[in-house]
């Protein structure tokens, strides 16, 4: 809920699992909560896990039908990922979504970045942007604060996902802006 709005094809995707697997999984409430790792979301139904090693297989196999086509750029993406590089700065994508799923949201929109780590959440984050040496991270989750906070970044929010911007600031983000169209301002204000 940074870069993109996958909401509508994560209930979708639920929905083919709940279907195959005889499942009662919680589209709407995944969709609502996107961060941590989908195996970890699943563990939370207390499933056992060759079900959910089998449930996360499926939902990689069918992602790119039934989520890429429907997600949306979030508003000011673009324009926020410019405004790194008019600044001569890097753009990294570090997320907790399968890697090759998240390379297929940034073809879909267009978009070169000049890094691109999936698989990791909060710390974990941290370890790729530590090693990017960033500066400035920005993301919409309590997981992206820790993981700026981890590199010794600027743990910039978005209130654009689960968390409002209270609750952000509240967690220990740096800067909250309430979505990514304010970003480019921001970085200029930053940078002089």
């Amino acid at each position: 809920m940074t870069l993109i709005d996958p909401r509508p094809g994560m209930v979708a995707a639920f929905d083919v699992l709940n279907a195959e697997f005889d499942a009662a999984l919680d589209g709407a409430h995944f969709a609502a909560n996107l961060g941590p790792p989908l195996a970890d979301v699943l563990r939370g139904y207390e499933l056992d896990e060759p079900l959910v090693r089998k449930l996360v297989d499926r939902f990689r196999e069918i992602y790119p039908e039934v989520v890429i086509g429907s997600t949306e750029p979030t508003a000011g993406a673009a324009s926020a990922l410019a405004a790194v590089r008019a600044a001569g700065g890097r753009t990294l994508v570090v997320t907790g979504k399968y890697e090759p799923n998240a390379a297929l949201h940034l073809q879909a929109c267009g978009w070169t970045v000049d890094r691109l780590a999936g698989d990791v959440f909060a710390a974990g984050k941290g370890v790729v942007l530590r090693e990017e040496g960033a500066g400035i991270y920005v993301g919409d989750h309590y997981g992206d604060i820790a993981a700026a906070k981890a590199a010794d970044a600027l743990a910039v929010a978005v209130a654009t996902g689960p968390y409002d911007a209270d609750e952000l600031a509240a967690a220990g983000a740096d800067v909250v802006l309430p979505d990514l169209t304010a970003f480019p301002d921001w970085l200029a204000g930053h940078r002089a």
